[in-house]
């Protein structure tokens, strides 16, 4: 009998500090911090690695809440629209949720976006870049990431509707490298 009371409170604490863990803020990161690696698939087939961009090309994530929601799909169109002013850096681009990429597929080509939508279902990259919300999405932050893998700036005040002219903006700030013209 006293042994099914121990295993009950057991249960209990051990319930408990799931919980506890599970609501605990994940470490902020900042400028300097070098960003978390991830390995996602994408809107475009293709799985995608940070690792694999280090020495090569800086690389920008733009979370974003939820497919086919409005203010991502007008950040999305923002983004197709002027994917030439950003792509005269040398840097990789990607909008990221924690949606299936089923979803994500079907929200790009319903954009005509022109770059990869990358998907998190299982919340991993999200919670490890700081940005899943009590809600379980993603919030709307962008990550600007150096060659050398670490983080340039964060951008915590996205305006949907010139998310792509801020983006070219703020590559222009980090001095990130223009593309070699053919």
């Amino acid at each position: 009998m006293k042994s099914m009371n121990l295993l009950g409170i057991a249960g209990l604490v051990l319930g408990f500090a799931t919980v506890a863990f599970a609501q605990a803020p994940a470490v902020e990161l900042k400028v300097g911090d070098k960003a978390p690696n991830f390995k996602l698939q994408a809107s475009d087939g293709k799985t995608y690695n940070l690792a694999d961009f280090a020495g090569k090309k800086a690389v920008v994530i733009a979370w974003f809440p939820a497919a086919f929601t409005k203010g991502c799909t007008v950040e999305c169109k923002s983004l197709a629209m002027n994917g030439d002013k950003i792509r005269q850096f040398n840097v990789a681009y990607f909008m990221a949720s924690v949606d299936p990429i089923e979803k994500n597929t079907d929200f790009a080509k319903a954009q005509e976006a022109d770059f990869p939508l990358l998907s998190d279902p299982n919340k991993e990259v999200a919670t490890a870049y700081g940005v899943l919300n009590p809600k379980g999405m993603a919030t709307r932050w962008t990550f600007y990431i150096g060659t050398d893998g670490k983080i340039l700036a964060i951008d915590k005040a996205i305006k949907v509707e010139t998310s792509a002219e801020d983006m070219v903006a703020k590559l222009g700030e980090l001095n990130i490298a223009k593309t070699k013209s053919n």
